[in-house]
Formats: C-alpha cells, sequence, structure tokens
C-alpha cells in the first residue's frame, strides 16, 4: 500500500504566517523552535486536509492572520495512491462571501468536504488531549467520531443530520407542539440516523480493541481496554438494524413529555461515552498517572492508525504536537520505530530538535523561526 505524502505545502495569511513555502521529502518531519513561534499553527494547517475545523476546532475567521486581508490560504501539494494533487483551503475576507472556507482538489471546487476523505486521512495527537480520559464525555465522543469518520466516511453526515433533526423536535417539544405526525418523522429520522451512528462506533470499537489485543506485549505503550456505552440504553445493536430502529423510535414517542420536561432529548447517540482502562492494573484510565494516561492514548492512536490503514486503504497523515517531550527517551525511540514501521509519513514538533536525536538521518529537520508578518 503506497504511502500519502504531504511533499508542498504552502501558507498565506494564516494565523501568523504572512507567506510561508515549505517542502517535505521524508516520511518524517520535524518541526522544532521555541514556544509561541508556530509550530503548531503547521499542523493545523495541515489537520485542514480532512473535514471539519482542525485539530485545534477554531473558527475560521480565527485562522486568519490579525491585521491581514482577513482571510487565508492552505495549499498543499500531495501524493496520494502515486497520484499527486494539490488541495487548497481558502477563506475569502467576510466583505467578499460568507464565512466559511472553499476547497479546491486539483483547481476544481468540491461539493461536499467529505471529498477530502477521496484523497488523504490525517489523524492527529495534540497536548490539548492529554485530559480527554478524565474530561467531559463530549469530548469523547468527539474522539471516538473522528476516529470513525477516518475508516467510514458517511459517519460526519449522519451525525450532522441527526444534530439538526434532534434541535427541530427539542424545538417542537418546547414550543408544546406535539403534533403527532410531525413528530413521528423526524423520531423515525433519528431512529434511523443514531442507530447507524450507534452501530458504527461500536464497530470501530471492536476493531479497535481486536488491534490492540494483537499488539499487546509487543508495544512499549500499555494496553488499553475499551468499553462503550452507545447512550441507548438497553437497546440491543449486535442484531437487525432495523429492529434497533423501531425500538428507538418507539422510546422517542414514549419519552416526548419526560423530554420536554428536561428541555432535551435524554436518550440517543449524542449520550453516547468511550469508557477506557488501563488494562494491566484493571483501573480506569482517569485513574492512571499523566504519564500513564500519555501512553495509553499514545498507544491508542497508533492502534487507531493501523486500523485506518486497513480499512480504508490509506497510510494515513499523522500530526503529533510536542509528543516526544514527556516520554523517556527508551520509549521515545520507540515510539518513532513504530511510526516508521506503518509507513506513515508523520509531521513531530518539539521545543528541542535533541529530543528526536534517533531519527537522524530520518527525517526533515526544520527549524520554525519567526514567519514574516507577525
Amino acid at each position: 500500500m503506497p504511502a500519502t505524502r504531504v511533499e508542498t505545502l504552502r501558507l498565506g495569511d494564516f494565523r501568523n504566517y504572512e507567506t510561508l513555502d515549505l517542502r517535505f521529502g521524508s516520511g518524517f518531519v520535524v518541526l522544532h523552535g521555541d514556544n509561541g513561534i508556530g509550530k503548531t499553527n503547521l499542523l493545523e494547517a495541515l489537520s485542514l486536509l480532512s473535514p471539519g475545523r482542525g485539530l485545534r476546532r477554531s473558527t475560521y475567521g480565527e485562522m486568519a492572520r490579525q491585521g491581514g486581508s482577513g482571510g487565508f490560504f492552505v495549499r498543499a501539494g500531495i501524493v496520494s495512491n502515486q497520484t499527486a494533487s494539490r488541495i487548497e483551503s481558502r477563506l475569502l475576507p467576510a466583505a467578499d462571501a460568507p464565512a466559511g472556507r472553499s476547497i479546491r482538489i486539483d483547481e476544481t471546487a468540491v461539493k461536499s468536504v467529505d471529498e477530502l476523505l477521496d484523497m488523504c486521512r490525517v489523524l492527529w495527537l495534540t497536548p490539548a488531549m492529554d485530559g480527554l480520559f478524565t474530561g467531559p464525555g463530549s469530548d469523547r465522543r468527539r474522539f471516538l467520531d473522528r476516529m470513525v469518520l477516518a475508516v467510514d466516511p458517511g459517519h460526519g453526515r449522519r451525525a450532522s443530520d441527526y444534530e439538526r433533526a434532534m434541535r427541530s423536535r427539542n424545538r417542537l417539544l418546547s414550543d408544546d407542539r406535539l403534533d403527532d405526525v410531525w413528530l413521528s418523522g423526524i423520531e423515525a429520522q433519528m431512529a434511523e440516523l443514531g442507530i447507524a451512528m450507534a452501530v458504527a462506533r461500536a464497530g470501530l470499537v471492536a476493531m479497535l480493541a481486536a488491534k490492540i489485543d494483537t499488539a499487546a506485549g509487543a508495544s512499549p505503550f500499555p494496553v488499553a481496554r475499551l468499553q462503550l456505552a452507545s447512550g441507548y440504553g438497553d437497546i440491543d445493536l449486535s442484531g437487525p438494524s432495523l429492529d434497533a430502529e423501531e425500538a428507538a423510535r418507539r422510546e422517542l414517542k414514549r419519552a416526548r413529555f419526560a423530554d420536554r420536561a428536561a428541555g432535551r432529548t435524554r436518550e440517543g447517540p449524542h449520550r453516547a461515552d468511550l469508557s477506557v482502562f488501563f488494562a494491566a492494573k484493571d483501573m480506569p484510565a482517569a485513574l492512571a498517572s499523566t504519564g500513564e494516561q500519555k501512553a495509553l492514548l499514545i498507544g491508542l492512536v497508533l492502534a487507531h492508525a493501523q486500523l485506518v490503514a486497513q480499512m480504508s486503504g490509506f497510510r494515513p497523515i499523522m500530526l503529533l504536537d510536542e509528543v516526544a517531550a514527556h516520554l523517556d527517551p527508551g520509549r521515545r525511540e520507540a515510539l518513532f520505530d513504530l511510526v516508521g514501521s506503518l509507513g506513515v509519513q508523520a509531521f513531530m514538533t518539539g521545543t528541542d530538535a535533541s529530543l528526536f536525536s534517533a531519527l537522524s538521518g530520518r527525517a526533515d529537520m526544520i527549524a520554525v523561526g519567526r514567519p514574516t508578518g507577525t
């Protein structure tokens, strides 16, 4: 399976970069320099090769350089399936167009952001994710859904359609408009979309758990045990989907008055949660030490990268922000070897280039200096 590679990156008015042109030639790219110099901004630009608002989840307006035009562009030359292409994300100044980025692939405007998934898969690990196991369930759902999206491009559309239908139902309930025909139609749509989301999540978790078990003992990172609460209570997701959809539809209808009193839909995929356990200690990851949680998270991301390559046919592009800083030298070198064995292109950041000495001769070492226009 050929690797997907970013060969060039050009930025205009993006974050603290007025202009920037970079060229990459290796599977490892190390971006090193002082804090606040713009290393993570480069990873954020690369994360726009995937659907969504990137690894920071910022608004597009926040990505535009202060004092710049009010818009930005990110242009990447990639090789995917041995074919060279150019992907451009552009935000026009608000005076020229409504907020929202436009995307072109080889000069052709895309109809849906999901078309990016036909070109590549992008995975990331950032310091902001270090609190994943102790933070709110919404963070873990977002993490889980990005993992699902990397192997099932339709998942994002189902999730957005479900959220839109749920908002409509909540609005009808809050307005005391208990029109059975109207509500039944919305609830049928929510049941179909919601069960599809729950089944996709459950499938991903099962495959990921199997991948982790297979690697157990061969990885320096601790084994994670995964447990998924679907958000649907006792509804059985292992049988025919039509049966599960009917059960979900009936539950939504039964819960109308209670949901109206609560001001929200109390059951569904929007209430799902992913529990992670430190298998060797048989304890929730949330109770593990900070270092153990980081190691568990790295192990999860690496297992997912293997799964993405297997399921999608793309070796993913990996963005690893400050991943080496808190690892001991042995585990750090093992991480580099594991990433290298995946055959992926990995972009890594760090303040100290010496942290990446084990990659000598295998990486593009790029010193990130003070960008122009800051």
